[in-house]
């Protein structure tokens, strides 16, 4: 590993900002173009924003943040301790919703699936959830 940096912040909606901002300075050190750092920080947010609203449900709790930087590939990995995804490939379906009756589209997985090179989702009820993307910076720069 080149480089990492790991952030814990409390699961609240004004949070998402910091992130958001936390991944994508972590992610200048690759000279990503404007376009890779949108998709990171877009990405980011749909994360951490499932965290807080899914994973917690209106309750207190932590979501960590780590950052990782391996050759030309940025890795970031959000977990929450909180309520858990009973099941996976359903959660991940584009419209799927577990509050339909807010303001929600759904398609918070298919936004960071298709902004990111890959997406792992990892999560059992109760235990929490913890979400590993990956960006390889320099694809069309470089012809990779």
């Amino acid at each position: 590993m080149e480089n990492y940096m790991k952030l814990q912040f409390p699961a609240k909606a004004r949070n998402e900002a910091f992130a958001r901002a936390a991944a994508g300075a972590f992610a200048a050190q690759l000279d990503p173009t404007c376009e890779e750092l949108a998709d990171i920080k877009t990405a980011v947010s749909e994360a951490v924003t499932n965290a807080i609203v899914h994973g917690y449900a209106k309750k207190s709790g932590q979501v960590e943040m780590v950052c990782k930087i391996v050759q030309e590939e940025f890795i970031v990995i959000i977990e929450d301790s909180g309520e858990g995804i009973e099941n996976i490939p359903l959660a991940m379906q584009p419209l799927y919703s577990t509050v339909p009756g807010e303001e929600r589209s759904g398609m918070g997985f298919t936004v960071m699936e298709s902004f990111m090179d890959t997406l792992d989702v990892d999560s059992a009820p109760g235990k929490g959830t913890t979400i590993t993307m990956t960006k390889r910076i320099g694809q069309d720069r470089y012809g990779s």
